[in-house]
């Protein structure tokens, strides 16, 4: 799949990072590194500028509502696309789309004439990209590094994400509270121009299965009875639906957390956040370290379970520097499920249904989160965000156990589905036979 110059590979690097041995992988870590520290300005600021407007919770959860209900809408178009059509050309198109709504953002905050229904269809637009783009990219990665490598590209990804994530908010913090919102959105367009270039200077080969020519229809419902019947599958979708319905949609209340609970202001939210993504990154590291699937499945529920459990003591925390400690484990254990189970997911489905299953798993990894977002955003601005945030807490635990007390039935399938993605990817392997999602 990727042979010949754009497959070049070095010795010298640690197991750990062994998919940057790929040319291609190195380009896009390098320039999405850089685009994703300015998305996360952005999405720090735009949190903070829909809370200076209205200092409303209700509308806080509206507009998560409102940039991520066209993932759910969209997503299996998305999917579609990215099984049919060239996955690099589409994510250098959903790139650029990406960095004019930024530069819109940035013009209209700038000029002092933004106002909240505008964001909301902004976010709306973005949220249309990125159904487009988050299949595609999450299927690009098997084009970029082939099977061997893919579970440390999907960790790798996972980590580059996170530091991001560590790195744009406290920045964002920073400009937010002493020259304005404006200034990050504008960072953010800028800091597209590196991942654009690097997806430019790729040279990757089409793979070898794409899907036929055929009814668009068709086509989605092949990918949701192919989920929909393949219980391991089906049982990781639904944990991760569940999930970002009642317990993700944290993040949307964090301004009210660090404004009225924790009296950290704009600076206090890019720090909360941060913590987040320090803890998701280690979470991501965590998973690189690992070169087979074996336990997996424990790992998704453990990481689970965890999640709401910090997530519940975060709640009722009144400290600042408490709950900034107590976001590690949150996303730690966050994004260990959550990479978790897109490593099992891509582990497991045929390449010519790729990209479908993971507009899926877009949908339910973020699009449910729109749904979680106006019903916390209603919730707490009645009964409270601590309330809310415990809520969802405990449901997830619940969650865990379940998905646990389920997960001997699903092995066997499980190993099956791997093995048989194994030999049809033309590189069986002995070890990772035996490293499926079992003891």
């Amino acid at each position: 799949m990727n042979s010949g110059p754009a497959a070049q590979k070095t010795g010298w690097l640690p197991a750990t990072l062994r998919a940057l041995r790929h040319r291609n992988f190195q380009l896009f870590f390098s320039g999405q590194l850089i685009s994703l520290i300015g998305t996360w300005m952005q999405s720090i600021a735009q949190s903070w500028l829909v809370y200076r407007l209205t200092g409303s919770a209700l509308l806080l959860g509206a507009a998560g509502f409102a940039g991520q209900i066209p993932v759910f809408l969209v997503a299996p178009l998305g999917g579609i696309m990215a099984d049919r059509l060239n996955r690099q050309r589409i994510v250098i198109g959903t790139q650029i789309s990406s960095m004019i709504l930024a530069l819109v953002f940035a013009t209209l905050t700038l000029t002092g004439v933004i106002s909240v229904w505008v964001i909301f269809v902004l976010a709306a637009l973005l949220g249309v990209v990125n159904a487009f783009d988050v299949p595609a990219r999450q299927s690009f990665l098997v084009d970029m590094v082939g099977k061997e490598d893919l579970m440390n590209a999907i960790a790798l990804n996972s980590s580059m994400f996170n530091g991001a994530r560590i790195i744009g908010p406290a920045i964002a913090g920073i400009l937010v509270a002493r020259i304005g919102e404006g200034w990050c959105f504008l960072a953010n367009a800028l800091s597209y121009i590196a991942v654009i270039a690097g997806l430019l200077m790729m040279r990757v080969e089409r793979p070898a299965r794409l899907a036929p020519q055929g009814p668009a229809l068709t086509h989605l419902i092949e990918g949701y009875r192919f989920a929909r019947h393949t219980a391991p599958i089906r049982a990781l979708l639904l944990l991760l639906g569940l999930v970002s319905l009642v317990a993700m949609p944290y993040t949307v209340l964090m301004p009210v957390f660090a404004d009225q609970i924790l009296h950290g202001g704009a600076r206090g939210l890019g720090i909360l956040m941060g913590a987040t993504g320090v803890g998701a990154l280690l979470g991501a590291l965590t998973l690189a370290t690992r070169s087979g699937v074996l336990g997996l499945g424990r790992w998704v529920a453990f990481s689970c379970g965890g999640f709401g459990l910090s997530l519940a003591l975060f709640s009722f925390s009144r400290s600042f520097w408490l709950s900034a400690a107590l976001l590690l484990p949150v996303g730690f254990c966050m994004m260990l499920q959550m990479s978790s189970s897109n490593t099992l997911i891509q582990a497991m489905v045929p390449d010519h249904l790729r990209g479908r299953v993971m507009a899926m798993y877009t949908m339910m990894f973020m699009g449910m989160a729109p749904f979680g977002s106006l019903f916390a955003g209603a919730l707490a601005e009645h009964l409270g965000a601590t309330f809310t945030v415990s809520v969802g807490a405990v449901a997830c635990i619940g969650a865990a156990v379940l998905f646990f007390l389920h997960l001997p039935k699903i092995r066997v399938e499980a190993r099956q589905l791997i093995v048989a993605q194994e030999v049809a990817g033309g590189e069986p392997s002995v070890e990772m036979t035996a490293r499926v999602v079992e003891d």
